[in-house]
């Protein structure tokens, strides 16, 4: 608490500052402290999250005994510290200000989004936060927002927790040394993979609803990323607060793409790589970061090469191949961002493009042989020994319906598209999903009858006895 007061204070004090001299035009000293204010965040986030990183690393460059120090990581230092650093930024820029501290405090410690986000911008809230008829009670925020806090807890408890227990055993056998067969680190990729989904885009939902109660519309942070057609696309959809402040505060100040495809590359590598240690103190994280910088330099390049070959849209078929490519890669980035080390990460796709050979179960083995001899395929089979105790058939449709999910249903604001529930349809900004309507979206829309209170209230009864249970339960994105 003492940590996020003085975090508040100071760069309360420093955006005041920074105002005042743009105000008269004193650019430079305006420049100079806003670069102070940024780094002494940046240092204060460094110091939490990466310390025990440098020292470690460290020590093992030059061969010292270098003692780790004590650190316990502030819950939510990444997203405020974020939120204030695009503060003094905007003030800088001259399109923010704040001369009420009590109205910043509201700003920052705005409780549904303080935990893990999602990182709000000044220009955002504060026109909410003054708008008297906000502070008045509406049953019918609150019956929308209490539908949709309902649904994200519900995508917590009831789907990412259960995936949570075939992810976590894959990976725990993969620390411990064991050798995966295809299909175990298959249904461990996977199921982290919606296992990561529904956790954070249950907590976004949650904090969108709870928001909601209280008359106040957060931007929406997820749009259905695994729809996603392509890298570009996916990290328009994916955590979209904290993609947004990478690409204006990171990105766009490296150069953007004014500078010529090659200095676009390095920008985009750059920006990834940083994005990828945001999340965490460890090369893993670095690498995610880094093959996700890959992956959207290659798209850029794709779709300038399509450009000067004057090649069209390939339609769906091309579309729904897009789709999978995408998906595939995002699913193996997700093993080195899940695993605690590089080789523990290497050592499971491996096992997921079956180079340790394929280790199938004995009443799959002949169908599948016959089909890799019909590919003229030299593949390696062997007998299926597990190396978890995992159930592959309730794994398998664990996954499946967390797969149709992602791929076949609407999301929450597509479900509540008729009462605005996000800041984006209070602003009329249009994102990726917005812009498709069907027949079965229409029948899906929330409305406030009886039938489906009723079935909300079954679900969240079902929830909180989940909750209450003794299982455990935690929200990945709390560590970042």
């Amino acid at each position: 608490m003492l940590l996020l007061l003085g975090s508040i204070a100071l760069n309360y004090t420093a955006g005041n500052w920074i105002a005042s001299k743009v105000t008269t035009a004193a650019l430079r000293q305006a420049r100079l402290g806003m670069a102070a204010a940024v780094g002494l965040n940046l240092l204060l986030l460094g110091y939490y999250k990466y310390a025990n990183f440098f020292i470690t690393n460290v020590a093992s460059l030059t061969g010292g005994s270098l003692s780790a120090v004590e650190v316990i990581l502030p819950l939510g230092i990444s997203f405020f510290t974020f939120t204030q650093i695009a503060f003094l930024v905007d003030v800088y820029r001259g399109t923010a200000r704040e001369r009420d501290f009590t109205t910043y405090l509201l700003f920052v410690t705005y409780f549904p989004h303080l935990i893990a986000g999602p990182v709000l911008h000044h220009a955002q809230m504060m026109p909410q936060f003054l708008k008297p008829q906000n502070y008045r009670l509406r049953w019918d925020n609150m019956g929308v927002g209490l539908s949709i806090f309902i649904l994200g807890l519900a995508k917590k408890v009831l789907i990412a927790d259960e995936l949570a227990t075939y992810a976590s055993p894959v990976f725990e056998a993969v620390r411990h040394g064991a050798v995966l067969s295809l299909f175990e680190a298959w249904i461990g990729a996977l199921a982290y993979t919606l296992q990561l989904y529904f956790d954070f885009s249950g907590y976004s939902d949650m904090a969108v609803g709870l928001s909601l109660m209280f008359n106040i519309r957060l931007p929406l942070n997820f749009d259905s990323p695994y729809k996603a057609t392509s890298m570009i696309e996916f990290w328009r959809r994916w955590h979209m607060t904290l993609s947004a402040f990478l690409r204006d505060y990171l990105y766009v100040q490296l150069g953007g793409n004014r500078k010529g495809a090659a200095r676009r590359y390095v920008n985009l590598m750059v920006t990834m790589l940083l994005g990828g240690l945001w999340h965490g103190a460890g090369w893993t994280f670095v690498l995610w970061g880094g093959l996700h910088g890959l992956f959207l330099a290659v798209n850029h390049a794709w779709r300038g090469l399509r450009k000067c070959l004057h090649i069209g849209p390939a339609g769906r078929p091309g579309a729904l191949a897009a789709g999978a490519l995408t998906f595939g890669a995002v699913v193996i980035a997700w093993v080195f961002f899940r695993s605690d080390t590089v080789a523990q990460a290497i050592s499971m796709v491996s096992s997921m493009f079956g180079l340790r050979g394929v280790s199938v179960p004995a009443a799959l083995e002949p169908g599948l042989r016959l089909f890799a001899d019909g590919l003229g395929s030299a593949v390696v089979f062997r007998g299926f020994t597990p190396a978890t105790e995992i159930e592959p058939s309730r794994a398998f449709a664990a996954i499946a319906f967390g797969l149709a999910i992602v791929w076949l249903s609407p999301n929450v604001r597509q479900l509540f598209a008729r009462f605005h529930p996000t800041w984006e349809d209070m602003a009329g900004m249009k994102t990726p999903s917005g812009n498709i309507r069907s027949r079965l979206l229409a029948r899906a829309e929330w409305a406030p009858t009886d039938a489906r209170a009723f079935a909300l209230g079954i679900l969240f009864f079902a929830c909180l006895l989940l909750v209450a249970s003794n299982r455990t339960s935690e929200f990945l994105y709390f560590q970042f």
